[in-house]
């Protein structure tokens, strides 16, 4: 786990530029009359990131003014989190958030250096990203009651990835494990590309992976999928049951992600804001790709957003809590 003394000094050169933005506007100036910054964790290529980048260039034609996607990478998603945290209140910096660092990684961290909830404008729901139960082709379980039953038998020995301590792979599992009573080996590792390869090479018998890391492998033999995290099945994956429908019965777990602003965003700001999400989202051509993505759309209001920020805090609160995940 990372420190909150590295955290700030990481962000302090960001932090302070844009808590005093060279080109303030006034308050009746019409939004945006200057570039728009969109922070994202994600590196380049991530599901976050080409989702973000789609939303740029959509708000970008639309506002009149460029959109700028900027991926702000390090601490797990805590860094985007607080710059975004510390950035001016004025709708010119804008964070794709997601579930991991907004409500996960605060619950097993509660010195991260700054509050969901406190912290931050939610403006409206994206989408959210399910995540398949894979298993390496070698293991010998070809359905999900035998993959538990092989569990069952020797706990501790089987081997699951991640990517990383606190991400939604690894809290999906602790999730899983804790229903199905089945106990598994955590093997973290850097990035979601890097669980698959040691999903793929053996090293790690099972994991979670959203669609577009392993849709390939899956199809070509190397690796078996077994469920669906989320309660409902994927327009990408039509064949593929949810673990609900085969006996984990509730099973929901996903990264949801969407737009924040800093705490005291302008309530015009963020209603102009959504209501160009919202017409993007509205599209034909961007609910294919999101569907091509292994996404599933959410209602993007802003009131029924600021709620489920709440929510999904205080569940992730409690489960890691009750699971002991909190660091020491």
């Amino acid at each position: 786990m990372w420190g909150i003394t590295s955290a700030l000094a990481l962000v302090i050169a960001v932090a302070i530029p844009l808590a005093f933005p060279s080109a303030a506007l006034a308050q009746d100036d019409p939004y945006p009359a200057r570039p728009v910054r969109l922070l994202v964790a994600s590196g380049p290529g991530g599901n976050p990131d080409i989702l973000a980048r789609l939303l740029a260039d959509r708000m970008s034609r639309d506002f009149g003014k460029p959109v700028v996607v900027e991926n702000v990478t390090g601490a797990g998603g805590a860094l985007v989190a607080i710059t975004e945290a510390r950035a001016a209140p004025d709708g010119y910096t804008l964070l794709f958030g997601d579930t991991g660092n907004m409500a996960i990684n605060p619950a097993i961290n509660p010195s991260i250096g700054y509050d969901p909830i406190r912290d931050f404008t939610p403006i409206t729901a994206l989408a959210a990203v399910p995540t398949i139960l894979v298993a390496n082709s070698q293991l010998k379980a070809s359905m999900l009651s035998e993959f538990l039953a092989h569990a069952k038998r020797q706990p501790g020995k089987i081997a699951y990835g991640s990517a990383g301590f606190g991400s939604i792979h690894h809290m999906t599992m602790a999730i899983f494990a804790d229903q199905t009573g089945i106990d598994v080996l955590h093997v973290p590792y850097r990035g979601g590309t890097a669980m698959v390869n040691g999903l793929l090479t053996g090293e790690i018998q099972v994991g979670w992976s959203g669609i577009p890391n392993i849709l390939q492998a899956m199809e070509s033999g190397q690796l078996r999928g077994h469920c669906i995290s989320m309660l409902q099945r994927l327009v990408s994956t039509p064949a593929m049951p949810t673990c609900d429908e085969l006996g984990v019965k509730g099973f929901d777990v996903a990264s949801v992600m969407g737009l924040y602003g800093p705490a005291g965003t302008p309530p015009p700001v963020v209603a102009r804001v959504q209501a160009e999400v919202a017409n993007l989202m509205r599209e034909p051509a961007m609910a294919a790709r999101m569907d091509q993505l292994g996404m599933i759309m959410k209602e993007n209001g802003t009131a029924s957003y600021v709620e489920f920020a709440r929510r999904d805090s205080e569940r992730y609160g409690e489960i890691v809590r009750r699971l002991g995940l909190q660091s020491k």
